[in-house]
């Protein structure tokens, strides 16, 4: 079982979270599709903002909706980790990003912030304190996967090459243009960049950018079958990737996420 301790590399997406509509019948989704359990961040303070939990490791937050967000858009966010959120929000801005939310302290937790790429994304930062991310990866419940899909591939990697040292490695692809990134001190591939025209860099379709999430699970056919009745959609048959077998699914807000299976080798 890989664990994690203490803050993750700068740059390194370190947490994803969903604001629910209905944080029980989230937590009855996840659970049941994920295996998640299930603790209350300090209950009655930070909104009744709850961990989830993979095999009792930190895998995953969930948050009730504030309130005069009831409009706001269900997603699972990204968030990437820094040592220093002024120092990163003044790299963002000069990368050509924008502010959504200004670095704000989370009790001893430690320092989120919240901007917007210029193609159009929303990625969160994290400063941990007590809270330094995902505790545990590669492993079923856990977010073996997170990466940006953008409608502009080239100002996408321009802006996070910049902004947080992303240096990138071409993945080949017939469907579409796609990158690893990896992140300075890093000891791995950190995530990845696709690109939502075709491959030819022409426009396709109208998805905006957004960061992606992608748990690990045990068998994604089974999955596939059983999250309609559980309160989901399935987004597409599951198929076979080179890195294991892939589905596509959305939640109860209808907020989409990925699941993977890798290969038994």
């Amino acid at each position: 079982m890989p664990n994690h301790s203490g803050p993750w590399a700068p740059g390194t997406p370190c947490w994803c979270d969903l604001m629910t509509s209905d944080l029980a019948a989230s937590r009855a989704f996840y659970g049941a599709l994920l295996g998640w359990d299930f603790a209350v961040v300090q209950p009655g303070e930070y909104g009744g903002y709850t961990n989830a939990l993979a095999d009792g490791a930190v895998a995953a937050g969930l948050s009730p909706t504030p309130e005069g967000l009831e409009d706001a858009p269900h997603a699972w966010r990204v968030y990437l980790a820094t040592d220093d959120s002024a120092a990163t929000r003044a790299a963002v801005v000069a990368a050509g990003g924008s502010v959504v939310a200004e670095p704000m302290q989370v009790g001893p937790m430690g320092t989120m912030g919240l901007y917007a790429d210029p193609a159009g994304a929303v990625v969160g930062t994290w400063e941990s304190g007590e809270h330094s991310g995902f505790a545990r990866y590669d492993e079923p419940g856990t977010a073996v996967w997170l990466d940006l899909m953008s409608r502009d591939f080239e100002a996408s990697q321009a802006f996070y090459a910049a902004a947080f040292g992303y240096r990138y490695s071409d993945v080949p692809s017939q469907g579409m243009r796609y990158v690893m990134f990896s992140v300075p001190g890093g000891e791995r591939p950190a995530g990845g960049i696709g690109d939502l025209g075709n491959p030819d860099g022409s426009p396709a379709g109208t998805a905006p950018s957004a960061w992606t999430v992608c748990f690990q699970h045990p068998d994604v056919d089974a999955a596939a079958s059983q999250v309609t009745g559980l309160g989901g959609s399935l987004l597409g048959e599951p198929s076979d990737i080179p890195f294991g077998r892939f589905v596509g699914l959305s939640g109860p807000d209808g907020e989409v996420f990925y699941l993977l299976t890798p290969p038994a080798a």
